[in-house]
């Protein structure tokens, strides 16, 4: 398998005389055969500035630079797909960071690109290319029209078509999990946020959040529009909000609202759940769904990255429990990172959390991260480093009963034969 690079203009070359290298956090290693699967459809190559390639010169068997101006090159994974390794890689500038992106390790084999990950939830419904974008503008139009007033249509407008935002897109097209954002507030300042990022931080946030206050009407509207059919997912928390638990003045009513004239669809919220007080307001208006976001179930790991305020991880597992035992359908968004979340501790501690919560799902979602930076901010590791493979096999034989995926799914999904769709 040979090591992938560019050059400064972009161009992608294979090394003819270097084997590929992946990173496990700071440790740069070999790439396993079983951890390669084809280049998915809908994933990207990028280039990662300030870097320089690192493989294995097949002929002296050392570990070596490609030399020249050359980058390391990683793959930016769909949904669906779940990252192993890291590209492989030494900054070039350790003072610049990388963009928020989640780079995956990229070899070339037998003719073609190759990457270390594993399929873990059905691709389709989250890849680009099922997005007609001239239905999708055609769509934008139309409902901005019927609704010129409401402020979060002309938001999402701009999410839709701006940032290429499959969620919002999916409002527009009225299918599947679509967004109502309705915070421009957040009560923890996450390392990693997409939407808002201060000066000092290095990182610039590729997203812009919502800068109003939605009013009850605006946000009904939507989810009347978008609650149609018996899979329809309508989803307070999005990546250009902040905390949708802030807003539960206007979600509570929002969902009693709605609920009072259909029953259709499920209701959905992505949250960091601190707020345990708001979120059984808002369990108790109505609510089908929760994803909770997560990237450790260790309070040192947790308060490193999220920097909660005012809540703690206790107040996180008191919500996930209170809305299980509710019986909404209850999952984690966890933030995986090769090197971190395969850290023996980590996989010990999440396997507690998740027994103690009673989840349905654990969705793994790559964190988008510069890793010197992320490492940097985080607790160093306590015991053994056991890969993205083994730690997936360790949940699937310690938690039978959960399921381990990468996005919401409604209810029929958790009694039907999942293997039948996870096809490639």
């Amino acid at each position: 398998m040979n090591l992938v690079y560019s050059d400064s203009q972009g161009n992608v070359f294979d090394h003819p005389d270097f084997l590929a290298l992946g990173r496990n956090a700071e440790m740069i290693t070999e790439i396993m055969e079983d951890e390669l699967i084809p280049l998915p459809e809908g994933a990207t190559l990028v280039s990662l500035p300030f870097t320089r390639p690192v493989g294995i010169d097949a002929e002296t068997g050392d570990m070596k630079l490609v030399p020249g101006d050359y980058h390391a090159v990683g793959a930016l994974l769909p949904q669906g797909f779940t990252r192993l390794l890291l590209p492989g890689y030494v900054k070039s500038d350790k003072t610049k960071a990388l963009p928020l992106f989640g780079y995956t390790a990229v070899v070339w084999k037998d003719e073609a690109f190759y990457v270390a990950a594993r399929l873990t939830d059905n691709p389709y419904f989250w890849n680009p290319i099922h997005c007609d974008v001239t239905e999708l503008e055609s769509q934008v139009k139309t409902l901005t029209a019927k609704y010129p007033e409401n402020r979060l249509y002309a938001h999402l407008s701009n999410c839709a078509l701006g940032y290429e935002c499959l969620t919002a897109s999916n409002t527009f097209l009225q299918r599947w999990e679509g967004a109502v954002p309705v915070s421009y507030s957040c009560n923890a300042g996450c390392f990693g946020c997409i939407s808002e990022q201060p000066d000092e931080s290095g990182f610039v946030a590729p997203q812009t959040r919502m800068n109003f206050k939605p009013q009850i009407e605006e946000i009904t509207q939507i989810m009347l529009e978008h609650l149609r059919t018996p899979d329809s997912i309508i989803s307070f928390g999005q990546g250009c909000e902040g905390e949708p638990s802030t807003q539960a003045a206007l979600i509570i009513p929002a969902i009693k609202q709605v609920r009072e004239q259909t029953k259709m669809g499920y209701i959905n919220i992505n949250t960091n759940a601190g707020l345990t007080d708001h979120i059984r307001g808002i369990v108790d208006a109505g609510l089908d769904l929760m994803r909770v976001s997560t990237i450790s179930a260790l309070d040192d790991h947790y308060n490193a990255y999220y920097k909660p305020r005012a809540y703690t991880l206790k107040n996180v597992e008191k919500s996930l429990r209170y809305a299980t035992d509710k019986g909404v359908i209850t999952s984690i968004n966890y933030l995986v990172f090769p090197g971190v979340t395969d850290r023996e501790e980590e996989i010990e501690a999440m396997i507690e959390f998740v027994r103690r919560t009673g989840l349905k799902l654990i969705q793994l979602r790559n964190l988008n991260i510069d890793p010197e930076s992320y490492l940097g901010i985080i607790p160093k590791a306590r015991g053994e480093l056991l890969g993205m493979k083994q730690m997936i096999e360790i949940f699937e034989q310690e938690l039978p009963d959960v399921v381990l995926g990468s996005y919401s799914h409604t209810p029929k999904f958790y009694a039907s034969d999942r293997n039948t769709t996870m096809v490639l």
